[in-house]
């Protein structure tokens, strides 16, 4: 399988998923591979993929050249194999517009019909809006790797103009776009629709992306397991450089232990976690309408609970040998102690975040 672009944004990430799929006979053509040798590697391969192709040039007339007449001398070397290769291309949607890209891009497309009508073989063109995840070049692939290249370094970012339009897909969806295409009965050939394609604006992506940067210090985590926002969640994540790869909690120390928040999210509450030194307790509150769920996950604790109103008692003992969840539930006050000989250590998770000026948390004793 020949893969033109090898060593690029999305060539890298093809390879990547077409080994985990079990591709490993490869035949890759970057920047460095002789034009000569094209011919000898067509030769050998049983499909290819076409990613190479030039997007920011110094010099005008490099579209032509890298997008145009590659393409005719891939294509051209593909014919001498006297097999119907199938091809795959890489395009832009920019393919329509009237510039020196755009028009050196449909150039491309045209001679990738041509050698598919003329040898037989599957073709299938793929217009990709700009493309953003793992492994893309800041100043180069797209704006979005630039912002996370400078957010994740802290420098500053430029936006000169927020309502900018800004159309975009993501690495993983472009790829997967394309190894569905290996398969013999995919669409037939021509120009494939790709997707999800996400619609937006510079300053929403900027806002994003700085949201990302401000949660190490909020702890709060916007929504990030679905959608653009968790691809742009993704790829800002790759540009942490290692020494970021890590970074410190607050920790809140009193004589009964410790006690740090983890992360927040507006929708689904906050993660913290306590301590306690054997034979401390802790609580002894009751909430009207917060809940609350604990883990042990080390030590023994015995949880005390108590109705409000009818004072009826209920106690019960977990140890993190046996993990349990031990939920609160509004009207009874609760507490939690350390009935074990050494540290406890409890994860916490509440359905809201804390506000301080509404903590919906009243003292009240479970020992009446």
């Amino acid at each position: 399988m020949m893969i033109t672009g090898a060593d690029g944004f999305m060539g890298r990430n093809l390879r990547v998923q077409l080994g985990e799929l079990g591709y490993h006979d490869l035949i890759p053509v970057t920047r460095s591979t002789a034009s000569a040798g094209l011919s000898e590697l067509a030769a050998s391969a049983d499909f290819v993929f076409h990613l190479a192709g030039v997007n920011r040039p110094t010099d005008v007339a490099e579209f032509d050249r890298g997008n145009r007449d590659f393409t005719a001398q891939l294509c051209d070397a593909l014919t001498l194999a006297r097999r119907p290769i199938p091809i795959v291309y890489a395009s832009s949607t920019q393919a329509t517009l009237d510039n020196p890209y755009g028009r050196s891009k449909l150039a491309a497309e045209k001679i990738i019909a041509r050698y598919g009508s003329a040898s037989g073989a599957r073709y299938h063109v793929l217009r990709f809006p700009n493309i953003f995840g793992k492994w893309s070049r800041p100043s180069y692939n797209s704006v979005v790797a630039t912002f996370c290249h400078n957010l994740a370094r802290g420098l500053p970012i430029t936006v000169k103009d927020p309502n900018a339009a800004l159309t975009l897909i993501y690495i993983d969806d472009a790829v997967e776009a394309l190894v569905a295409l290996l398969d013999d009965n995919a669409a037939a050939s021509g120009e494939v629709a790709v997707g999800p394609v996400h619609q937006t604006t510079v300053g929403s992506v900027a806002d994003t992306l700085q949201s990302f940067v401000n949660s190490r210090r909020s702890h709060v985590v916007p929504s990030v397991g679905t959608g653009l926002t968790r691809a742009l969640w993704a790829t800002y994540l790759s540009f942490l450089p290692p020494s970021e790869f890590c970074y410190a909690l607050e920790s809140h120390v009193d004589p009964r232990g410790a006690f740090v928040e983890l992360l927040k999210h507006q929708d689904s509450g906050q993660i913290s976690y306590f301590t306690a030194h054997p034979g401390i307790t802790r609580g002894e509150h009751y909430h009207h309408s917060k809940t609350e769920k604990f883990l042990v996950v080390k030590g023994n604790a015995r949880f005390g609970f108590r109705h409000i109103l009818t004072n009826e008692t209920y106690h019960l003992d977990v140890s993190g040998d046996l993990p349990s969840v031990v939920e609160t539930v509004p009207g009874w006050a609760h507490n939690v102690t350390n009935i074990g000989t050494d540290e406890m250590i409890v994860l916490l998770w509440a359905n809201e975040v804390f506000d301080a000026r509404r903590p919906d948390t009243v003292a009240a004793k479970v020992a009446p």
